[in-house]
């Protein structure tokens, strides 16, 4: 029999556990938590790059910082960096949203000179390179990109370039456009990506290519000349529940590119859960990530 004591118990134990959970994805999580999320790539055209280099090849991917007070201040940002030399990577990729993404959950914005000051201490010895997201085109995409390039960061905007390893061996690296670039006043964006000029850019047919696009929406439409694609955009939903997945995912396909590793038409894409908030300064079941990916 329940009785009105166990009633109460039981309510204000609810009540304890919604208190505690909302203080973890409103005030922990977000914050303070930093995982290192891993993936391994194989495929024929790696396959064949890693008989020339002779070991793996190690990709360290930081996606969606959305720099801000409180939640993503220049001391977590050292931090990030920090952890992610660390793992001595050969590689750094950026992929886009350096800006806030939160309007009315910060007490202020962090100057683009401060953010991009910390990520100009990321170390690799193949270089850093970045794309841009939609919403530092929204901000100020010249802005953006000029103080990346001042912290000796390289953005690939639709562009390509060849990367030399040991042996003499290379893959390919490319930056696509942002898909939601610039706002029409309807709730449609128009996209500066340019896939067909991205693609010409590559010299051969041999070497592996490496395709980074902000967006993960692009990839039913990436050619399978590219061995993999690297996204963010999306952070995992945020939230993300057991049992049901995430609930509000930015993205038309749903929680079909949502999050992780996924092989579609032996065509494969990694998106990363990401680093900071937007909307809404909550995070739930995805922590803020660096994504790791070894190639080999």
């Amino acid at each position: 029999m329940i009785t009105r004591r166990i009633l109460l118990k039981s309510l204000a134990g609810g009540v304890l556990a919604t208190s505690a959970l909302g203080g973890y994805a409103f005030g922990l999580e977000p914050r303070f938590r930093l995982v290192e999320t891993r993936y391994r790539v194989n495929t024929p055209r790696v396959r064949t790059l890693l008989e020339g280099a002779g070991k793996p090849i190690r990709i360290a991917a930081l996606a969606d910082l959305h720099a801000c007070e409180p939640w993503m201040p220049v001391s977590r940002i050292d931090h990030i960096v920090q952890k992610t030399n660390a793992l001595n990577p050969d590689l750094i990729v950026l992929l886009g949203d350096f800006v806030a993404g939160l309007g009315r959950f910060r007490t202020a914005t962090v100057p683009m000179r401060a953010w991009s000051a910390a990520l100009g201490r990321l170390e690799a010895p193949q270089g850093i390179f970045a794309v841009l997201g939609n919403h530092d085109w929204w901000v100020n995409a010249p802005a953006v990109t000029s103080h990346l390039q001042a912290a000796g960061i390289r953005v690939l905007e639709n562009r390509t370039v060849p990367i030399t390893i040991a042996g003499g061996a290379r893959f390919w690296l490319a930056g696509l456009g942002d898909q939601l670039a610039i706002p029409n006043g309807r709730g449609w964006y128009r996209g500066v990506d340019d896939m067909p000029g991205t693609l010409a850019q590559i010299g051969d047919e041999q070497s592996p290519a490496i395709l980074l696009a902000h967006e993960p929406d692009i990839f039913p439409e990436v050619p399978d000349r590219f061995d993999l694609t690297l996204s963010g955009h999306t952070h995992g939903g945020q939230v993300h529940l057991p049992y049901f997945g995430a609930p509000i995912v930015p993205s038309r396909y749903g929680q079909r590119f949502a999050y992780g590793h996924i092989t579609e038409n032996n065509r494969q894409l990694i998106v990363s859960g990401g680093l900071g908030c937007s909307i809404l300064p909550v995070r739930f079941g995805v922590p803020p990530e660096i994504t790791v990916i070894d190639l080999g």
